[in-house]
């Protein structure tokens, strides 16, 4: 059953966003869970490091509610992009644990306030730099799933492994050769497209 109370209705789809996360972690080397992917370094580990540092800021700095919890990647002097990636010291129980506890801060703000208290964003500009919590929950939601999805990805070209969720793979059944036969439609598709130079036509 999903929740109809507000704040259960943005806790269920941000707690959702974040197992799911987690999940593409499981079963991965520490090689896997870090290398990158992608030409600009999406990797699957500091996409973890990025939603734990996204979340103590916007649910917890932003509403005075500092977490304590030291994030060197983000301290004065830290490179650009620095909560994207892992470095070798950085262990992946030491990612994931600054993630749960983030979590923890971020469902504390949730409970302790109301959805129209407002924060201030020191990241942004100033004059526009009010957000409510409302808001706030919203856009972490939002960057949490966005990023998930990143890793769905990630995940797929790192061992094939694919699903929305543990529970539900949300794909349809089929087996490699099913796959790749709608694999090869999909590309043939994309070529005859290519070749009648139809890609701004609708029907």
């Amino acid at each position: 059953m999903i929740p109809t109370d507000p704040k259960a209705t943005l806790r269920f789809y941000l707690q959702s966003a974040r197992d799911a996360l987690l999940w593409k972690l499981e079963g991965l080397s520490e090689y896997d869970i870090r290398r990158p992917a992608t030409p600009t370094g999406t990797n699957l580990l500091g996409l973890v490091k990025h939603a734990a540092t996204v979340e103590l800021g916007y649910l917890g700095e932003v509403f005075g509610r500092p977490s304590g919890e030291r994030l060197p990647w983000m301290e004065e002097g830290a490179e650009a992009d620095a909560d994207m990636w892992v470095t070798a010291d950085e262990s992946r129980e030491y990612v994931v644990g600054v993630y749960r506890r983030a979590w923890a801060h971020a469902d504390a703000t949730i409970d302790a306030l109301a959805l129209d208290t407002v924060g201030k964003v020191p990241w942004w500009s100033a004059g526009k730099d009010e957000v409510t919590l409302h808001h706030a929950v919203i856009r972490v939601i939002a960057d949490t799933q966005r990023h998930a999805g990143h890793a769905d990805i990630v995940r797929e070209l790192t061992d094939g492994a694919v699903g929305m969720r543990e529970d539900n793979v949300g794909l349809p059944e089929g087996d490699a050769a099913w796959w790749a036969a709608y694999r090869d439609r999909i590309e043939h598709a994309a070529r005859e497209a290519g070749r009648r130079g139809t890609s701004g036509q609708t029907r």
